[in-house]
């Protein structure tokens, strides 16, 4: 078997470690953690980078850690920040920890098995201390110089919001989590997001100061979109892996139009295709770009992996509906996000509901007039949810998508979004 490490190497999964040890240690079983931050209520296609990397770890034959952070997320990483987060309550972060747990369990393997993943919330240890016992058990094991010198607190401390007292202990807080999953499990190796190195140096420096031991980082680099932005709520770009936030349409989309120029980056980093495919799909983007066969393998297999196949196959009739295929299955909330970028009218559904479909496309504003549009639909180019209609159709109750939105179209490009009001 490939050792894990020339596997995220090949897959551009890997930044740097902490120490070259690290790749004869993972010569032979080991237990690796990664952490995941439950400041909102589902992960996004960021977070999706480091589930696959922990999926390699235990592909090859390694224990994985998931560790969500129900204490450490009531503070805030500062790590990356700008200004100090909006502080949520407990009951929110709890919420948020629950459906976070919930979707990791759909890519990385908690069933029982040799190599069986455990899930695990910080809040049960660090949760337990008191002011004063985390002071003399924790705090007094960490140096200032060293922690003022991470970079991402002197970032912080030269800029005009400076940092304070609670984000400036987050540190302490991920380096309490590598100890106590140590001693717990026998971790010794944590992996995280580039932007993650102080906080992980800081679990590192805590195992050698108490226990002797030499434990390991790697991390893993911020995998950015043609713009060179991170994905990420931060950045306005977030893909949530919750259908509900984001739907299996916009989902497929923002892979399916990705750039010639990050595709293959994210083929390696988002699938488990093999290298050697991959490499053919590269060599389709060199020669045949307008088929974009890439984009369509890729935003496949991220989609079924995420949302499975059902979820597949509703962003593909979406998909279809957009340049004219069927409607039929689709609900109003799938066809919203459609055709968000479609001009839209809303009307009263009494003033609609029995007329004739070209008075209603007049009035919906596709067209200027209802002899306009009864021209059109006399051409053949009048459309009411992407069937043809004739001029003397009218429009029943039952042809508005659950009561509440109707698509007309005229020739092929020209549409219009109806939103009944009741």
């Amino acid at each position: 078997m490939e050792h894990v490490i020339d596997t995220i190497k090949a897959r551009g999964l890997f930044d740097n470690w902490t120490d070259p040890g690290v790749y004869d240690l993972l010569k032979t079983p080991q237990t690796v953690y990664g952490g995941f931050d439950p400041s909102a209520d589902s992960l996004q296609a960021g977070n999706l980078v480091a589930i696959m990397n922990l999926c390699h770890y235990q592909r090859a034959g390694h224990r994985v850690l998931a560790l969500v952070g129900g204490a450490t997320g009531l503070i805030g990483d500062p790590s990356g920040k700008t200004s100090e987060r909006q502080l949520q309550t407990a009951e929110t972060i709890a919420h948020n920890a629950e459906c976070i747990k919930a979707q990791l369990e759909r890519f990385i393997d908690f069933g029982p098995g040799e190599h069986q993943a455990v899930l695990v919330n910080n809040l049960d240890w660090l949760g337990k201390f008191t002011f004063i016992d985390y002071l003399r058990d924790v705090g007094r094991y960490f140096r200032m110089g060293t922690m003022l010198n991470k970079e991402s607190v002197r970032a912080r401390l030269e800029s005009p919001n400076g940092m304070s007292f609670t984000e400036f202990c987050y540190q302490t807080m991920q380096g309490y989590d590598f100890l106590h999953l140590y001693d717990t499990y026998g971790c010794r190796i944590e992996v995280g997001g580039s932007d993650q190195w102080g906080n992980i140096t800081a679990g590192t420096d805590l195992l050698h100061y108490q226990r002797g031991v030499s434990c390991y980082g790697v991390t893993i680099p911020l995998i950015k979109d043609s713009a060179g932005k991170k994905f990420g709520k931060s950045e306005g770009n977030a893909m949530y892996l919750d259908s509900k936030k984001t739907s299996c349409y916009q989902f497929y989309q923002f892979f399916l139009r990705s750039e010639d120029s990050v595709v293959v980056r994210y083929l390696k980093a988002f699938t488990f295709l093999p290298i050697d495919e991959i490499a053919q799909l590269e060599e389709s983007v060199r020669t045949a770009p307008e088929k974009r066969e890439a984009q369509r393998v890729l935003a496949e297999d991220v989609v079924r992996r995420v949302h499975g196949d059902e979820g597949l196959a509703q962003a593909q009739r979406a998909t279809q509906a957009l340049f004219g295929g069927s409607l039929k299955g689709l609900s109003a909330a799938d066809l919203l996000p459609i055709f968000k970028d479609a001009p839209s009218a809303e009307l009263p559904a009494a003033d609609v509901v029995g007329q004739p479909v070209v008075k209603v496309a007049a009035l919906a504003g596709l067209l200027k007039s209802q002899s306009e549009a009864r021209r059109m639909a006399d051409g053949g180019g009048l459309y009411l949810n992407n069937e043809r209609v004739g001029a003397a159709d009218i429009l029943t109750e039952d042809r508005a998508i659950d009561g509440q939105v109707l698509v007309l179209r005229a020739g092929k490009k020209n549409q219009r979004v109806v939103k009944l009001a009741r």
